[in-house]
């Protein structure tokens, strides 16, 4: 792993959060992109998912970011003891820069699970092309806690152009379906048709890609198993204006038709960053699911984002969406690519709540003026009332990240989990760049989820901006490598 210096110095000196809160501790550097391969760019690092279990938390991230879509590997890191330190690698057999070398030209989208019953750590990714297109929805495995990892099982290939993989497993013993792992991708050649496969036996094998029963369109959709072994899959509609969501209630044998959860008014943040209003989603040990994604509703004008949350009890009916209240509605702050965790120990009115999110202290800005930095805020009742927000990195400068053809990226998603008493979030750094050569890595931290909490959640919203029912259907392609 790369010796954190220079970078590590810069974001030690937090600077206090827009609304006053105090800065956290300094993030520990996780990995770095060592590739150099010429047709990609280094060093670079983006999109992080993560999992925890127990104390070990695994992380999974695009290593060698590509204009045009995809990366050079998956980078990983991985804690066994909670977010203290962390043990970095790649994974094998994937493209033609790992080791040993496999049969993709690159890879994409990462998104980590975990399989009680069979003990096997998952990683979830995208094989591409070079054009580039999505080949294969791939699963690495490990069955030594995260630390060494097979070569990629295809759970399913193209015909199609697959996006936006993700995955998770059963793992509630109670469950009649313990033991499931489903992994859900849209296909861009169907107009974005979600597809979701599920397999039994810990990874190795997989069923057939099977639709919704209204063949719903859409992309970035986040599985979520429930403890009495249902399936919810909040997404972002293939128009980019609403969050959806699709269930199972038999082990992925069927999946039915989708919802709306809401309409999606969403701010598009200054200086060409890349940041589409994907959701975020968890779900609490009574099966309550928490949905979060960036919307402007709340603004005047539409000036900026808020992180909003929309909550289901059975995924068919959802609560209007309500902000976040990390400041002031005529603050000039703008939220965005929020990664919600939950605590699957807790549930209710003492269900604790874990967010962290990208932003800039001031939305008018220009891409020589943003400043991007990271933000965290926490909830021990259930999203009742927040913690002062703190700021976990930043200011970032826009050129120093990772440029693609659709703006500068950090990750269309980030992430946050539980391991005990502590939120570790994982989160993309930009560092000055030295010469033409990027600065960009994984970063983690530890936040104590313990302390008295402020801030009221807003409860009211505007009831013509939240509807229920079947979606309508219409096929609008949407591709986000």
């Amino acid at each position: 792993m790369r010796r954190v210096s220079a970078l590590l110095i810069m974001i030690s000196a937090l600077v206090l959060s827009p609304s006053g809160g105090p800065p956290a501790a300094a993030p520990i550097q996780i990995s770095s992109d060592p590739f150099t391969n010429p047709d990609s760019q280094h060093a670079t690092q983006v999109e992080p998912d993560t999992f925890a279990f127990g104390s070990t938390i695994v992380s999974a991230f695009q290593s060698g970011r590509y204009f045009d879509g995809g990366s050079s590997d998956i980078g990983f890191a991985t804690s066994q003891n909670g977010g203290v330190s962390w043990t970095p690698g790649f994974l094998p057999s994937t493209t033609v820069n790992s080791t040993p070398p496999g049969p993709y030209a690159r890879i994409s989208d990462p998104a980590v699970a975990y399989d009680a019953k069979h003990d096997v750590w998952m990683i979830c990714s995208l094989g591409l092309d070079s054009a580039p297109s999505g080949e294969a929805v791939l699963i690495s495995r490990s069955t030594d806690g995260g630390l060494n990892w097979s070569a990629p099982v295809v759970v399913s290939s193209t015909p199609g152009f697959y996006d936006k993989t993700w995955i998770v497993c059963d793992n509630t013993p109670t469950s009649l379906h313990y033991g499931n792992c489903y992994a859900t991708w849209d296909d861009a050649n169907a107009g974005d048709r979600l597809l979701n496969s599920t397999s039994s036996d810990g990874g190795l094998t997989w069923g057939p890609k099977k639709a919704t029963t209204d063949n719903a369109a859409g992309l970035g959709g986040q599985p979520l198993v429930q403890p009495n072994g249902k399936v919810i899959v909040p997404a972002l509609s293939a128009f980019a204006n609403q969050i959806i969501a699709y269930r199972s209630r038999n082990g992925g044998t069927r999946w039915r038709a989708a919802k709306v959860v809401s309409n999606v008014i969403a701010h598009d943040p200054a200086g060409n960053l890349r940041a589409l209003p994907l959701p975020s989603a968890e779900v609490d040990a009574s099966g309550k699911v928490y949905v979060v994604w960036s919307d402007c509703r709340f603004r005047a004008g539409c000036a900026s984002n808020d992180i909003v949350m929309s909550t289901s009890t059975n995924g068919k009916t959802w609560s209007a969406p309500v902000r976040i209240p990390i400041d002031p509605t005529n603050s000039t702050v703008d939220h965005f690519i929020p990664g919600i965790a939950v605590d699957r120990t807790s549930s209710g009115n003492t269900a604790r709540l874990a967010l962290t999110y990208y932003f800039y202290p001031t939305a008018n800005c220009t891409q020589a003026t943003c400043q991007l930095s990271v933000g965290f805020v926490s909830s021990i009742n259930g999203g009742a009332t927040w913690s002062a927000p703190q700021t976990l990195a930043g200011p970032m400068t826009l050129t120093n990240l990772a440029s693609t053809n659709q703006g500068f990226m950090v990750g269309d998603y980030i992430s946050t989990s539980f391991s005990g008493a502590n939120a570790v979030p994982v989160f993309a750094v930009g560092g000055p760049k030295n010469g033409t050569v990027f600065n960009e890595a994984m970063f983690s931290t530890m936040q104590p989820v313990t302390t008295a909490q402020s801030y009221p959640l807003r409860v009211t919203a505007d009831p013509m901006l939240s509807v229920q029912g079947d979606t309508a259907q219409g096929f609008l392609p949407l591709v986000i490598p």
